[in-house]
């Protein structure tokens, strides 16, 4: 059976409410979801997930945060990918999404394939930005 699940870390809630969106996308299409914040994720549940989006804002010199979700994502990029839809993320408040750009491009080395590029809105999703993170969600189930 085909499993959505999204993991994510968020600071402020603004990347959980992304998470959400995505997960309003996912259930639109008649599809279950698993919403998990990072600190209760393991590396099991991406194993046994097919459509998995992972989240996470940008932080300092637009990294992923450094003490949940960068050790997770590097716990992760072993796993076998060739079976699995691939989304990415977040929120920032400045710079220009690099952190966005470079994590995209680990994850499609590791093999993985991502449904569309990551998403990154500005502080909170509203209106436009919202409607982003619900057609990833459907993109992802439907991909």
């Amino acid at each position: 059976m085909d499993k959505a699940l999204i993991i994510y870390w968020s600071g402020t809630g603004n990347t959980e409410a992304m998470a959400n969106g995505i997960a309003k996308g996912i259930e639109a299409e008649g599809k279950e979801v698993q919403i998990v914040s990072v600190d209760a994720a393991n590396k099991d549940m991406v194993k046994e997930a097919t459509h998995i989006a992972l989240g996470c804002s940008a932080m300092g010199a637009e990294v992923l945060e450094e003490d949940e979700m960068e050790p997770f994502v590097e716990s992760i990029e072993d796993i076998d990918w060739s079976n699995k839809k691939l989304a990415l993320f977040g929120s920032y408040d400045w710079g220009d999404g690099e952190w966005m750009r470079n994590w995209q491009e680990r994850m499609e080395s590791c093999g993985a394939t991502l449904v569309k590029d990551g998403l990154a809105v500005n502080l909170e999703p509203e209106g436009e930005e919202l409607e982003k993170c619900i057609d990833l969600g459907k993109a992802l189930v439907t991909a």
